[in-house]
């Protein structure tokens, strides 16, 4: 179970952007970083710009975006089956 009370407003607010429907592509990737930290999650480098996550027995891979800051639509949606898989439902907030 995650404790919703380590997340902040703006940890609540890339939430909320990360379950928006349509899908948004400007997010900032150091935002959705923190925001998994918050939860729990464990976050390992990886080779190049990938980065490992694990929340709640679930392991996924990601590719930091680069030269920009800001996530694609892609790693969004790579993100918020990342985040329901673990556990974690935009209804929970």
């Amino acid at each position: 179970m995650i404790l919703i009370s380590k997340v902040n407003k703006k940890h609540r607010k890339t939430l909320t952007a990360i379950f928006h429907e349509p899908v948004l592509s400007d997010i900032n990737w150091s935002d959705i970083e923190t925001m998994l930290l918050a939860l729990g999650a464990e976050i390992s480098e990886g080779k190049g710009s990938r980065m490992r996550a694990a929340l709640n027995g679930v392991r996924a891979v990601f590719h930091r975006p680069h030269p920009q800051k800001e996530t694609d639509k892609g790693a969004v949606k790579s993100m918020r089956r990342f985040l329901k898989e673990a556990g974690i439902k935009h209804v929970d907030l």
